[in-house]
Protein backbone atom coordinates (compact mmCIF):
# COMPACT_ATOMS: atom_id res chain seq x y z
CA UNK A 1 0.00 0.00 0.00
CA UNK A 2 1.16 3.53 -0.67
CA UNK A 3 0.84 4.63 2.94
CA UNK A 4 2.45 1.55 4.52
CA UNK A 5 5.41 1.99 6.83
CA UNK A 6 7.93 0.40 4.47
CA UNK A 7 6.98 2.24 1.28
CA UNK A 8 7.56 5.79 0.12
CA UNK A 9 4.83 7.53 -1.85
CA UNK A 10 5.87 8.61 -5.36
CA UNK A 11 3.53 11.07 -7.07
CA UNK A 12 2.40 10.71 -10.66
CA UNK A 13 4.29 12.66 -13.38
CA UNK A 14 3.51 16.35 -12.96
CA UNK A 15 3.80 19.37 -15.30
CA UNK A 16 4.34 21.80 -12.40
CA UNK A 17 8.18 21.68 -12.11
CA UNK A 18 8.86 22.55 -15.77
CA UNK A 19 6.16 25.22 -15.76
CA UNK A 20 7.59 26.70 -12.56
CA UNK A 21 11.01 26.82 -14.24
CA UNK A 22 9.48 28.71 -17.16
CA UNK A 23 7.73 31.15 -14.80
CA UNK A 24 10.93 31.91 -12.86
CA UNK A 25 12.96 32.32 -16.07
CA UNK A 26 10.32 34.65 -17.50
CA UNK A 27 10.32 36.67 -14.30
CA UNK A 28 14.10 37.11 -14.38
CA UNK A 29 14.10 37.92 -18.10
CA UNK A 30 11.26 40.40 -17.72
CA UNK A 31 12.99 42.09 -14.79
CA UNK A 32 16.19 42.48 -16.80
CA UNK A 33 14.32 43.93 -19.78
CA UNK A 34 12.35 46.28 -17.53
CA UNK A 35 15.50 47.57 -15.83
CA UNK A 36 16.88 48.41 -19.27
CA UNK A 37 13.78 50.42 -20.16
CA UNK A 38 11.99 47.97 -22.46
CA UNK A 39 8.21 48.02 -21.97
CA UNK A 40 7.86 44.37 -22.89
CA UNK A 41 9.73 43.58 -19.68
CA UNK A 42 6.88 44.92 -17.55
CA UNK A 43 4.36 42.77 -19.43
CA UNK A 44 6.56 39.70 -19.02
CA UNK A 45 6.93 40.33 -15.27
CA UNK A 46 3.15 40.59 -14.78
CA UNK A 47 2.50 37.42 -16.78
CA UNK A 48 5.27 35.54 -14.95
CA UNK A 49 3.93 36.56 -11.54
CA UNK A 50 0.41 35.49 -12.51
CA UNK A 51 1.69 32.11 -13.73
CA UNK A 52 3.82 31.74 -10.61
CA UNK A 53 0.82 32.38 -8.32
CA UNK A 54 -1.33 29.91 -10.25
CA UNK A 55 1.37 27.23 -10.13
CA UNK A 56 1.82 27.61 -6.39
CA UNK A 57 -1.92 27.22 -5.87
CA UNK A 58 -2.14 24.18 -8.16
CA UNK A 59 1.03 22.46 -6.97
CA UNK A 60 0.34 22.83 -3.28
CA UNK A 61 -3.27 21.87 -3.98
CA UNK A 62 -2.02 18.50 -5.23
CA UNK A 63 0.07 18.06 -2.07
CA UNK A 64 -2.89 18.91 0.17
CA UNK A 65 -5.08 16.44 -1.71
CA UNK A 66 -2.48 13.68 -1.40
CA UNK A 67 -2.17 14.33 2.32
CA UNK A 68 -5.92 14.36 2.99
CA UNK A 69 -6.27 11.11 1.03
CA UNK A 70 -3.82 9.42 3.41
CA UNK A 71 -1.11 8.78 0.81
CA UNK A 72 1.72 10.01 3.08
CA UNK A 73 3.37 7.97 5.83
CA UNK A 74 6.05 8.68 8.43
CA UNK A 75 8.86 8.44 5.87
CA UNK A 76 7.23 11.08 3.68
CA UNK A 77 6.63 13.26 6.73
CA UNK A 78 10.30 12.92 7.67
CA UNK A 79 11.41 13.99 4.19
CA UNK A 80 9.14 17.04 4.37
CA UNK A 81 10.69 18.00 7.70
CA UNK A 82 14.21 17.59 6.38
CA UNK A 83 13.36 19.66 3.33
CA UNK A 84 11.96 22.48 5.45
CA UNK A 85 14.99 22.41 7.74
CA UNK A 86 17.35 22.75 4.77
CA UNK A 87 15.19 25.50 3.27
CA UNK A 88 15.34 27.55 6.47
CA UNK A 89 19.10 26.88 6.67
CA UNK A 90 19.52 28.30 3.16
CA UNK A 91 17.50 31.35 4.19
CA UNK A 92 19.72 31.78 7.25
CA UNK A 93 22.83 31.82 5.04
CA UNK A 94 21.09 34.26 2.69
CA UNK A 95 20.64 36.79 5.48
CA UNK A 96 24.04 35.94 6.97
CA UNK A 97 25.64 37.11 3.73
CA UNK A 98 23.98 40.53 4.10
CA UNK A 99 24.93 40.78 7.77
CA UNK A 100 28.50 39.89 6.83
CA UNK A 101 28.57 42.59 4.17
CA UNK A 102 27.32 45.12 6.73
CA UNK A 103 30.05 44.05 9.16
CA UNK A 104 32.67 44.25 6.41
CA UNK A 105 31.64 47.77 5.39
CA UNK A 106 31.47 49.13 8.93
CA UNK A 107 34.48 47.39 10.45
CA UNK A 108 36.95 46.22 7.80
CA UNK A 109 36.55 48.61 4.86
CA UNK A 110 36.36 51.64 7.15
CA UNK A 111 39.78 50.80 8.63
CA UNK A 112 41.31 50.37 5.20
CA UNK A 113 40.00 53.69 3.94
CA UNK A 114 41.19 55.60 7.02
CA UNK A 115 44.70 54.11 6.76
CA UNK A 116 44.49 52.01 9.92
CA UNK A 117 44.30 48.27 10.46
CA UNK A 118 46.62 45.82 8.75
CA UNK A 119 46.58 47.73 5.45
CA UNK A 120 47.91 51.00 6.83
CA UNK A 121 48.51 53.66 4.22
CA UNK A 122 45.85 52.56 1.77
CA UNK A 123 43.94 55.80 2.27
CA UNK A 124 46.68 57.68 0.42
CA UNK A 125 46.10 55.51 -2.63
CA UNK A 126 42.31 55.22 -2.44
CA UNK A 127 40.73 58.30 -0.87
CA UNK A 128 42.84 60.35 1.50
CA UNK A 129 39.93 62.59 2.58
CA UNK A 130 37.94 59.71 4.05
CA UNK A 131 37.13 59.65 7.77
CA UNK A 132 35.44 56.74 9.50
CA UNK A 133 31.87 57.47 10.53
CA UNK A 134 28.67 55.43 10.47
CA UNK A 135 26.17 55.95 9.05
CA UNK A 136 27.50 57.69 5.97
CA UNK A 137 27.08 57.50 2.22
CA UNK A 138 30.61 56.45 1.39
CA UNK A 139 33.83 57.90 -0.07
CA UNK A 140 33.17 60.86 -2.34
CA UNK A 141 29.37 60.73 -1.96
CA UNK A 142 28.04 63.95 -0.44
CA UNK A 143 24.31 63.28 -0.42
CA UNK A 144 22.75 64.41 2.86
CA UNK A 145 20.28 62.11 4.58
CA UNK A 146 18.92 61.38 8.03
CA UNK A 147 19.62 57.85 9.32
CA UNK A 148 16.68 55.77 10.47
CA UNK A 149 16.23 55.79 14.24
CA UNK A 150 15.43 52.69 16.26
CA UNK A 151 12.78 53.93 18.70
CA UNK A 152 9.90 54.76 16.41
CA UNK A 153 8.33 52.45 13.87
CA UNK A 154 11.19 49.88 14.11
CA UNK A 155 10.64 49.40 17.85
CA UNK A 156 6.88 49.13 17.33
CA UNK A 157 7.43 46.58 14.56
CA UNK A 158 9.65 44.59 16.91
CA UNK A 159 6.80 44.39 19.42
CA UNK A 160 4.41 43.42 16.62
CA UNK A 161 6.60 40.56 15.38
CA UNK A 162 7.38 39.25 18.86
CA UNK A 163 3.66 39.27 19.62
CA UNK A 164 2.95 37.40 16.39
CA UNK A 165 5.45 34.74 17.45
CA UNK A 166 3.46 34.30 20.64
CA UNK A 167 0.10 34.13 18.81
CA UNK A 168 1.30 31.47 16.34
CA UNK A 169 2.59 29.43 19.30
CA UNK A 170 -0.81 29.93 20.94
CA UNK A 171 -2.47 28.63 17.77
CA UNK A 172 -0.13 25.64 17.71
CA UNK A 173 -1.06 24.81 21.28
CA UNK A 174 -4.74 24.95 20.32
CA UNK A 175 -4.08 22.55 17.44
CA UNK A 176 -2.16 20.07 19.58
CA UNK A 177 -4.87 20.08 22.25
CA UNK A 178 -7.75 19.82 19.77
CA UNK A 179 -9.04 23.33 20.52
CA UNK A 180 -10.12 24.49 17.07
CA UNK A 181 -11.33 27.89 18.28
CA UNK A 182 -7.95 28.66 19.81
CA UNK A 183 -6.23 27.51 16.62
CA UNK A 184 -8.27 29.76 14.33
CA UNK A 185 -8.12 32.81 16.60
CA UNK A 186 -4.35 32.48 17.04
CA UNK A 187 -3.78 32.14 13.31
CA UNK A 188 -6.08 35.06 12.48
CA UNK A 189 -4.23 37.28 14.96
CA UNK A 190 -0.87 36.20 13.54
CA UNK A 191 -1.92 37.01 9.97
CA UNK A 192 -3.26 40.41 11.09
CA UNK A 193 -0.03 41.22 12.93
CA UNK A 194 2.07 40.18 9.94
CA UNK A 195 0.10 42.43 7.61
CA UNK A 196 0.32 45.27 10.15
CA UNK A 197 4.09 44.88 10.17
CA UNK A 198 4.21 45.21 6.37
CA UNK A 199 1.97 48.31 6.44
CA UNK A 200 4.14 49.93 9.11
CA UNK A 201 7.30 49.19 7.14
CA UNK A 202 5.76 50.71 4.01
CA UNK A 203 4.98 53.84 6.04
CA UNK A 204 8.58 53.85 7.32
CA UNK A 205 9.89 53.71 3.74
CA UNK A 206 7.61 56.56 2.72
CA UNK A 207 8.95 58.69 5.56
CA UNK A 208 12.52 57.77 4.62
CA UNK A 209 12.09 58.83 0.99
CA UNK A 210 9.94 61.93 1.48
CA UNK A 211 11.27 63.49 4.68
CA UNK A 212 14.64 61.92 5.55
CA UNK A 213 16.10 61.82 2.00
CA UNK A 214 17.15 58.24 2.74
CA UNK A 215 16.90 56.23 -0.49
CA UNK A 216 18.61 53.36 -2.27
CA UNK A 217 20.88 55.99 -3.81
CA UNK A 218 22.10 57.17 -0.38
CA UNK A 219 25.42 55.41 -0.77
CA UNK A 220 26.45 52.38 1.20
CA UNK A 221 24.17 53.07 4.18
CA UNK A 222 21.06 53.43 2.04
CA UNK A 223 21.76 50.33 -0.02
CA UNK A 224 22.49 48.08 2.98
CA UNK A 225 19.53 49.46 4.94
CA UNK A 226 16.99 48.85 2.19
CA UNK A 227 18.49 45.53 1.12
CA UNK A 228 18.33 44.06 4.63
CA UNK A 229 14.99 45.50 5.72
CA UNK A 230 13.42 45.12 2.27
CA UNK A 231 14.26 41.44 1.94
CA UNK A 232 13.01 40.85 5.46
CA UNK A 233 9.77 42.66 4.64
CA UNK A 234 9.40 40.40 1.61
CA UNK A 235 9.81 37.37 3.86
CA UNK A 236 7.16 38.71 6.24
CA UNK A 237 4.80 39.20 3.30
CA UNK A 238 5.40 35.64 2.07
CA UNK A 239 5.01 34.32 5.61
CA UNK A 240 1.70 36.16 6.03
CA UNK A 241 0.38 34.62 2.80
CA UNK A 242 1.48 31.17 3.99
CA UNK A 243 -0.23 31.71 7.35
CA UNK A 244 -3.40 32.85 5.58
CA UNK A 245 -3.36 29.62 3.56
CA UNK A 246 -2.92 27.60 6.76
CA UNK A 247 -5.81 29.55 8.31
CA UNK A 248 -8.00 28.62 5.34
CA UNK A 249 -7.07 24.96 5.70
CA UNK A 250 -7.76 25.13 9.44
CA UNK A 251 -11.24 26.49 8.76
CA UNK A 252 -11.83 23.45 6.54
CA UNK A 253 -10.65 21.11 9.30
CA UNK A 254 -7.62 19.73 7.46
CA UNK A 255 -5.38 19.39 10.52
CA UNK A 256 -5.42 17.01 13.46
CA UNK A 257 -3.19 16.85 16.55
CA UNK A 258 -1.38 13.93 14.90
CA UNK A 259 -1.16 15.26 11.32
CA UNK A 260 -0.32 18.94 10.92
CA UNK A 261 3.21 19.32 9.55
CA UNK A 262 2.09 22.02 7.10
CA UNK A 263 1.20 24.17 10.11
CA UNK A 264 4.52 23.37 11.81
CA UNK A 265 6.51 24.22 8.67
CA UNK A 266 4.93 27.67 8.41
CA UNK A 267 5.36 28.21 12.17
CA UNK A 268 9.06 27.35 11.88
CA UNK A 269 9.39 29.84 9.03
CA UNK A 270 7.60 32.53 11.02
CA UNK A 271 9.82 32.08 14.07
CA UNK A 272 12.85 32.29 11.78
CA UNK A 273 11.54 35.61 10.43
CA UNK A 274 11.17 36.83 14.03
CA UNK A 275 14.77 35.92 14.90
CA UNK A 276 16.14 37.62 11.77
CA UNK A 277 14.24 40.80 12.64
CA UNK A 278 15.79 40.88 16.11
CA UNK A 279 19.21 40.75 14.46
CA UNK A 280 18.20 43.53 12.07
CA UNK A 281 16.84 45.70 14.86
CA UNK A 282 20.09 45.40 16.82
CA UNK A 283 22.70 45.62 14.05
CA UNK A 284 20.94 47.93 11.58
CA UNK A 285 18.84 50.25 13.75
CA UNK A 286 20.60 50.39 17.11
CA UNK A 287 24.32 49.90 16.47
Amino acid sequence: MANSVNKYYLPDPSPWPILMTAAVFSLLLGTGLSINGLWVGNVLVVLALALFAYLLFAWFGDIVRENTEGLYNERVDSSFRQGMIWFIASEAFFFLAFFASLYYLRTVAADWLTGTGYLAGTHELLYNQFFSEWPRSGPGIKQEFEPMGAWGVPALNTVILLTSGATVTWAHWGLKTGNRTLLIRGLALTVALGLLFVVMQAWEYQEAYQHMHLTLQSGVYGSTFFMLTGFHGLHVTIGSIMLAAILGRSLKGHFTPQNHFAFEAVAWYWHFVDVVWLGLFIFVYIM
